[in-house]
């Protein structure tokens, strides 16, 4: 097959009672296609039909599943919808029937080598299908969505979480509560995949004792199949049917459990649906089991010797690692894994000391070390920032030794800078400025940073009027949810009302939401109370912030962190003026970025890897505040935003409370001195110009460099198509 050419195929079974007129029976196919979660027009045809149910679900399946029959009489007698409806179906047909135009297609002409096969644990495609927790999930989702509209041969591997991750409330102590929703997959976009006889692909994977059957659903990401693996099904033990429940489950050895499914029964759907793949991307060290399935494979299937199986490994592995954090990379006691691999070390005919070898992660810890493990087995290693590749290489150093006094090349750890998709995070007032100004098609100009310097043209009314709506678009989002969570605090009627009155969209808005853990320093504005008051409280040039973030129900110092910010915007002294909220997820992350004048970022460097929602804030023309760490470096001109602290030297004196002084004087005097001053800075017509100027160069200066259209690119012409052998 010449995949270049033809999107992939998984067939699938049809689980939704949907009931669909013929006139408008295409509904069905684009409703389980998620290339509707960055179409405008497919999302405003979803709302065309029922508005109150799409804002209730924003979900086209359940929409389509509660449709009445009568209620499609008065839809199909109007000729907009109608008209609508054939424009959308028509565009996607045609986006999904041929890529031979595709950039993929055009950079490798003639590539006629199978997919990359893409793992990773989690994937935030959209927030309706809660497979993530956060930026590696999100990152994954937008991974996804480029190598569609770039047509790649790609197809995507995770797990189907009965339970996703937790959704989050905060109590009026500012405690984080967790639950845990169950999902009905046939209300989702996800059928389950088919074999060629049209029974749905089941496939074992061995554990001590007993094979877990490990059940395949597909979702689509516009021509890229995402394939889900369930253990959740009848032909499993009930202590077995839980495995695959709960995205990133505290339990040590249930988590790895959910490694061992995710990389040996990953590689084992494949086959089942008959795709070969010729690249294995680990995105995270989470999948590295299904590097023991694949030794398996060559040894035991295809009888190849033990080291010619092992080098042919290494050749078309890739792996990425996110973070320099110990709590990234997963690791576990030995003598638990051990248990797990001796099934299969016997299999491939190795001691299983060698196999616990690859986990070893040169430091003297005793541990089994999945990073250690993707590492050791992959023949491209990539950090998500430049800053990344270089800590993380220094980090991984002791295992590259060995491979060079042997004689062979030193390995490295190269970066290849994460990005984000634009037409998931730009704003739909931003988006139609840029079709005006940058290009009708301005999403297939991401791969020419030359074609942004049109946004310089953009009139500069213009622009500030698309941030003033988008702003109150935020403000009207945020009194929805306060209102809400005030009301299960018992507010009066009074309190309730007084809502209304709470953020002003003309005044400057910071904004901070992420994960909450302790590195990132969610608090650090808080150092000085003093100072705050005094910047917040300045009736002639007010300043409001916005805070959202989860912290791992095991994570105690992360939920502390919420509780003292939530407890802080109760004060008296900040009420109006700071707000939490709750239950961060993509469409509370769109909200804020397309609708804060400023982003904060204040990792403590260089723990943080990346970063990627300070580039999603730019290009809706938010300015970055933020430490000198992750993609910040390669971004920042002088000209698009300001530094926090000492230039970015980690080599400074001192404790970490005495740098994190340090931080916070310099994050205060920045705002006090630049930010608040130039965007208060009105001219006669009511226009920040400066402040202007400033949000156009943020947008053309970051768009196209950090947009994931240009990231997946990079990985296919540095590692996927190298390492498929493309060529050679």
């Amino acid at each position: 097959m010449e995949f270049s050419k033809s999107p992939i195929v998984v067939p699938s079974l049809h689980v939704a009672d949907i009931e669909l007129p013929r006139p408008v029976a295409k509904l069905y196919d684009l409703a389980y296609n998620l290339w509707w979660t960055w179409s405008p027009t497919a999302r405003d045809l979803f709302t065309s039909i029922d508005a109150h149910a799409w804002a209730l679900y924003r979900n086209p399946v359940q929409l389509l599943i509660n449709v009445e029959p009568t209620h499609w009489e008065s839809l199909l007698e109007t000729e907009r919808f109608l008209g609508t409806y054939r424009r959308v179906t028509q565009e996607l047909e045609s986006y999904m029937r041929d890529t031979s135009t595709s950039w993929f297609a055009r950079t490798f002409p003639n590539y006629e080598r199978g997919p990359v096969a893409y793992f990773s644990m989690e994937f935030g495609v959209h927030q309706s299908l809660a497979l993530y927790s956060g930026g590696l999930g999100v990152l994954s989702g937008d991974h996804c969505k480029s190598a569609s509209n770039l047509g790649l041969p790609f197809v995507a591997v995770g797990l189907l979480y009965r339970h996703g991750y937790f959704r989050q409330t905060v109590d009026a102590d500012g405690l984080q509560q967790h639950t845990y929703p169950e999902y009905d997959f046939h209300r989702l976009p996800l059928r389950p995949a088919a074999t060629h006889t049209g029974r749905e692909v089941v496939v074992r994977v061995p554990l001590p004792g007993r094979d877990v059957m490990v059940k395949a659903w597909v979702a689509q990401i516009g021509r890229v199949p995402l394939i889900l693996l369930d253990t959740d099904i009848p032909q499993n033990d009930a202590a077995d049917r839980p495995i695959a429940n709960i995205l990133y489950i505290r339990g040590r050895e249930m988590r790895l459990v959910q490694e061992l499914v995710l990389g040996i029964g990953g590689v084992k759907v494949l086959r089942a649906l008959g795709i070969d793949p010729a690249v294995w991307h680990m995105n995270e060290g989470h999948s590295a089991f299904l590097q023991f399935e694949r030794l398996r494979e060559m040894v035991e299937e295809r009888r190849l010797p033990f080291a010619e199986a092992q080098a042919r490994l290494e050749k078309d592995s890739v792996f990425t690692t996110h973070t320099p954090v110990p709590a990234g990379n997963e690791q576990y006691d030995r003598s638990l894994v051990r248990r797990y691999l001796e099934g299969i070390c016997e299999r491939i005919g190795i001691p299983v000391d060698l196999a616990l070898a690859y986990g070893d992660a040169g430091r003297g810890e005793g541990n089994f070390n999945l990073t250690a493990l993707a590492l050791r087995t992959s023949s491209f290693a990539n950090g998500v920032s430049r800053l990344n590749a270089e800590v993380a290489d220094r980090m991984w150093q002791p295992l590259f030794a060995p491979l060079a006094a042997g004689g062979q090349a030193m390995k490295t750890i190269r970066p290849i800078t994460n990005g984000v998709h634009p037409q998931t995070w730009v704003g739909l007032r931003m988006s139609e400025l840029f079709e005006r100004y940058v290009g009708r098609d301005w999403p297939s100009l991401l791969l020419q940073p030359e074609a942004w310097k049109a946004v310089e043209s953009i009139p500069d009314d213009e622009l500030w009027g698309v941030r003033c709506e988008q702003s109150e678009h935020l403000g009207r989002f945020l009194r929805h949810r306060l209102r809400e969570q005030l009301a299960r605090h018992g507010g009066s009627p009074d309190e309730l009302r007084g809502v209304d009155s709470l953020f002003q969209s003309d005044s400057l808005t910071l904004g901070f939401a992420r994960r909450f853990a302790t590195y990132k320093r969610a608090s650090l504005i808080f150092s000085d109370l003093d100072r705050l008051q005094a910047l917040l409280s300045d009736s002639a040039r007010p300043v409001q912030i916005l805070f959202a973030g989860k912290a791992h129900p095991a994570d105690a110092p992360g939920q502390e962190l919420i509780r003292q910010i939530f407890q802080m915007s109760q004060e008296p002294r900040f009420r109006g003026q700071v707000f939490f909220v709750e239950d961060y997820d993509m469409r509370v992350a769109a909200m804020l970025v397309q609708g804060v004048d400023v982003w904060l970022n204040t990792p403590r460097r260089p723990m943080e890897a990346s970063g990627t929602s300070g580039m999603k804030a730019a290009m809706n023309g938010a300015l970055n505040v933020s430490v000198l760490d992750g993609w910040w470096p390669e971004a920042y001109d002088q000209n698009n935003g300001w530094v926090i602290g000492n230039g970015g030297s980690e080599d400074h004196d001192g404790t970490e409370a005495q740098q994190d002084l340090v931080d916070a004087d310099s994050l205060y005097r920045i705002l006090e001195s630049a930010v608040v001053p130039t965007y208060y800075a009105l001219d006669e017509h009511g226009l920040p110009r400066q402040w202007i100027a400033l949000m156009k160069h943020a947008i053309a200066s970051i768009t196209p460099h950090f947009s994931s259209t240009r990231m997946v690119a990079e990985y296919a012409t540095q590692a996927y198509v190298p390492s498929s052998g493309y060529g050679s």
